[in-house]
């Protein structure tokens, strides 16, 4: 093994580290949002269209809304810290949201399936699991030209 080599390895997981962790973040925010908005546009009957702009919009602002308290707490104030989020999360949001609800659309029933059916949370599971793994390349390449996650980091204490 080269020494160049060897520091292209360690550059590569010291960008993949942070890339996992910041993906992490986005799941969990879009996540939440996501499950919400299948849950209430599925058990309101609301059409595909619907139930995903539902689910999108509370993705964004769970996603959004789980950067921006630790920023708060930093001390910056309210709108230097939504530009903050919007710098570190947008991207990565959206690459995941676009990737689960395809996935979701793709999968025969899974939109339709109740509540109470392991097709859609099954489904539901596979796509955000399918998107994570998408996303984490996209968040590693952001964060390895100083952009996304890379910006909130300074705030976190």
């Amino acid at each position: 093994m080269t020494e160049n080599h060897h520091a292209d390895t360690s550059e590569g997981r010291a960008l993949t580290r942070p890339a996992v962790s910041a993906t992490l973040h986005c799941l969990a925010g879009c996540a939440i949002g996501e499950v919400l908005g299948m849950v209430i546009g599925t058990a309101l009957g609301w059409s595909d269209g619907a139930t995903i702009a539902l689910a999108v919009s509370l993705a964004f602002v769970f996603g959004y809304s789980l950067t921006i308290a630790p920023v708060l707490r930093s001390g910056l104030p309210l709108r230097a810290a939504v530009r903050v989020a919007l710098a570190a999360d947008t991207v990565s949001i959206v690459v995941m949201e676009v990737v689960d609800n395809g996935i979701m659309l793709a999968i025969p029933g899974a939109m339709d399936a109740g509540l109470a059916s392991p097709l859609f949370w099954g489904s539901l599971a596979v796509a955000l699991a399918v998107a994570f793994v998408v996303t984490v390349p996209v968040n590693r390449a952001m964060i390895g030209r100083g952009r996304g996650h890379a910006v909130v980091h300074e705030y976190h204490s």
